[in-house]
């Protein structure tokens, strides 16, 4: 399994706790706040404002705060963000990709560069590790939307790219523009998925021993601690056995 799905549920545990989880509804808010203010206050009408809702909900965020992450953008309240994305290497060479927005490119800069460097990387230009990753929509659906072959006959109508189901679940794959299609027609065949999104997709992984995963950890959290950081992906790939060890 690649790197940003092992990440992924490594995430998903450590999710449940109160303070990560208000981190996370922080950031989501942020997100549907900025897509709202970018275009049609109407999920309806305004593409990444729906994923942003729809990511939002899977994730557990109570109505009324997106309702009043929308409302904010409306009111003309809160700050204006800039989205800017830092490359970088990790430790033991993994190509690390930072998404944030940012009031103050200045401080989100530094904080990022310091980060890198405290924790055994070094961080990069832009382009500097982009080009081993492809662009991608991601639609989870738990293993109980349906059987391999059910979701495979319905990404594939839909439009979908790529499909890997697991005991755990389905990972469908999109083109990132077509997210949002895709994601529409799935929801009428599939009802509601447990994650839509765009991610950076490796192209290829560097597998881990335990050591330089738990590393590799210590730099990831401490940038998605980081109020400023969104989405933090790696290119890294781990055994069955490190991940039960983390």
């Amino acid at each position: 399994m690649a790197g940003h799905s092992k990440w992924a549920n490594i995430q998903h545990r450590k999710g449940r706790q109160d303070a990560a989880r208000s981190k996370l509804f922080s950031k989501l808010s942020k997100e549907i706040t900025v897509a709202a203010k970018m275009g049609d206050p109407d999920p309806e009408k305004n593409p990444r404002l729906r994923l942003a809702v729809k990511e939002a909900k899977s994730q557990s965020v109570p109505k009324d705060v997106i309702e009043r992450a929308i409302k904010k953008s409306q009111a003309g309240e809160g700050d204006n963000y800039d989205e800017i994305r830092y490359e970088g290497y990790g430790p033991g060479g993994v190509a690390v990709i930072v998404e944030a927005m940012t009031d103050n490119r200045n401080r989100t800069a530094s904080n990022v560069r310091s980060t890198f460097s405290k924790n055994g990387g070094n961080l990069g230009e832009t382009g500097s590790v982009a080009f081993m990753f492809d662009r991608k929509g991601e639609i989870v659906y738990s293993a109980g939307a349906g059987d391999a072959d059910t979701v495979m006959e319905a990404a594939i109508d839909a439009g979908a790219e790529d499909v890997e189901s697991t005991e755990e679940g389905h990972v469908i794959t999109t083109a990132d523009t077509d997210l949002n299609e895709v994601s529409t027609a799935l929801e009428a065949s599939l009802g509601e998925s447990e994650s839509t999104k765009l991610i950076w997709k490796p192209q290829t992984t560097t597998e881990l021993e335990l050591d330089g995963a738990q590393k590799l950890m210590k730099l990831i959290e401490a940038l998605e601690d980081d109020d400023d950081v969104q989405n933090v992906t790696a290119n890294f790939e781990i055994s069955d056995e490190v991940m039960e060890a983390l």
